[in-house]
């Protein structure tokens, strides 16, 4: 019985010696239990480094604690309360008009400059597009492909 606490002793040490050659914690040092008199006569840190090539000494995967419910809760606590019912205020108490004008202009120029590259449109009539979008004149991207259009057909009769 006192030599089997001996061995459970030295194999903790083994263990320290183990988590300081690899730079990991004691927990997560694992050891082979068919190979457990190997580790024993292992001395020096090559000898450890040896075993660890060998796969007789493994090194656990480190678990965290896992962010998933933490996560799903967040999405879920964003989605809360944003249906129709739900609003107060006026229609721009949400989003301002600028956020609004700005995300629409940038949109529509990047079709713009898209019909341009594609040679759809002229550099003339880009510019005339460009700054009816500028002006607020173009309502959305529907609107700007129609004028689109209409030049287009312009341009063929």
């Amino acid at each position: 019985m006192h030599g089997c606490q001996q061995v459970v002793v030295n194999l903790r040490a083994k263990k320290r010696l183990v988590s300081r050659v690899t730079g990991v914690g004691v927990h997560r040092v694992w050891f082979d239990s068919d190979h457990l008199d190997d580790i024993e006569d292992a001395i020096t840190r090559q000898n450890i480094r040896s075993l660890l090539t060998a796969n007789t000494i493994k090194i656990k995967s480190f678990r965290g604690t896992s962010r998933a419910r933490a996560k799903l809760k967040r999405i879920q606590k964003k989605k809360r309360g944003t249906g129709q019912g739900s609003k107060r205020g006026a229609k721009g108490a949400r989003i301002g008009k600028k956020q609004v004008y700005v995300k629409k202009v940038r949109s529509l120029r990047y079709l713009l400059k898209v019909v341009k590259d594609r040679k759809e449109i002229t550099n003339k009539q880009f510019w005339s597009l460009y700054k009816k979008v500028g002006g607020n004149t173009v309502r959305n991207k529907a609107h700007l492909r129609s004028l689109i259009e209409e030049i287009k057909s312009e341009q063929k009769s």
